[in-house]
């Protein structure tokens, strides 16, 4: 089985408030949850305002697989979400077991 892990770093720079950031996680962690059925959460800077840090995790038996699947959801991140400027992305494919 391989585990593939991605850490993504975005700044938000138009938001003025923990409401206005939630707002920005949850769609995005939505949309990426209902296109790439990978499993998603804030992992970081959980009270800073315009930083926010979202972990991506897929399963596959393919190392390319994960590799590429999660190379397209950080480019999927930077298409769509105008309203968040990616700061730095950490792509991690490994054996599990």
């Amino acid at each position: 089985m391989i585990v593939g892990v991605c850490r993504v770093t975005l700044r938000l720079p138009e938001n003025g408030s923990l409401k206005g950031k939630r707002q920005v996680v949850r769609s995005l962690t939505q949309r990426l949850r209902n296109k790439f059925n990978v499993a998603v959460a804030e992992v970081g800077d959980n009270d800073r305002w315009q930083i926010a840090t979202i972990g991506v995790t897929c399963l596959s038996n393919d190392a390319r697989h994960a590799q590429e699947q999660l190379d397209t959801i950080v480019a999927f991140i930077e298409r769509t979400r105008l309203d968040a400027e990616l700061i730095d992305a950490e792509i991690d494919v490994s054996r599990a077991f």
